[in-house]
């Protein structure tokens, strides 16, 4: 859970709209052994512990699939399937992100926001580790002692904050500002760089503001529910929660 990175080529999408799906574009490079670039994406690149977007390019009556992205230079290239043809660079595209992997990637990461401002509000402690695949996920905490019920306690505390159905925004704010918002870093080590001029803030309404660069819901009660199935002693002082989400409701979008 960390803030946007330097910005690169390519006009990042998903930050202004995380339920957009489908866009045209233009390749601005394309290269073998290291993908595709465009001049504007939605495919969320990864980061933060929230993997990566699937999708694919659509042009010319072709079709190349997108696996994952990787970080070269200050660029996001879009990594093709094996054997894939990639459209040479100039070429005008449609991408199309993976919807329900996309969206199960947003309610997992909402779920661990809540997770993490439970925790932090009830006990005090600060997120020192995450990870998160497609409904499944876990942050590790500072937590010397587990007390007596604390599993029951925190799965009961972010089953009534999914009811409370807590909307959920994102924003923008110059660093100075951000960092005075108390407790905007809710990891034990401050993970945004010194040269982050502007920092995107993640905003549960009454209970957790944080600064955080990936995807989310509108509100709590579309993360949809959150199980908590197991709480790890990871050595002195870390204690590791792993939670897991519903599918999504049958007929549901």
């Amino acid at each position: 859970m960390t803030a946007v990175g330097a910005p690169g080529r390519t006009q990042r999408l998903d930050l202004a709209d995380a339920t957009l799906r489908e866009w045209t574009a233009t390749v601005l490079a394309a290269e073998p052994e290291r993908g595709v670039v465009l001049d504007r994406s939605a495919f969320y690149p990864g980061g933060g512990g929230q993997p990566p977007d699937h999708g694919v390019l659509l042009w010319g009556g072709v079709q190349t699939r997108v696996v994952g992205t990787r970080r070269e230079d200050g660029d996001d290239w879009l990594v093709p399937a094996e054997d894939d043809p990639l459209p040479p660079a100039g070429t005008a595209v449609r991408g199309a992100v993976e919807d329900a992997r996309r969206t199960a990637l947003m309610r997992t990461h909402s779920g661990l926001h809540l997770l993490s401002g439970v925790v932090f509000r009830d006990f005090g402690a600060l997120v020192t580790g995450s990870n998160m695949e497609p409904l499944e996920g876990r942050l590790d905490f500072n937590l010397d002692a587990v007390p007596e019920g604390f599993k029951d306690a925190v799965a009961a505390a972010c089953a009534a904050e999914v009811a409370a159905d807590r909307a959920i925004s994102v924003y923008e704010l110059p660093r100075e500002e951000a960092f005075r918002i108390p407790d905007v870093i809710r990891t034990a080590t401050n993970l945004l760089p010194p040269s982050l001029e502007v920092v995107r803030i993640v905003d549960i309404a009454g209970l957790d503001v944080q600064a955080d660069g990936g995807t989310h819901v509108a509100s709590t009660r579309q993360i949809g529910g959150l199980e908590v199935v197991k709480v790890e002693n990871k050595g002195k002082g870390f204690r590791r929660i792993r939670v897991r989400l519903p599918p999504p409701a049958t007929g549901a979008a």
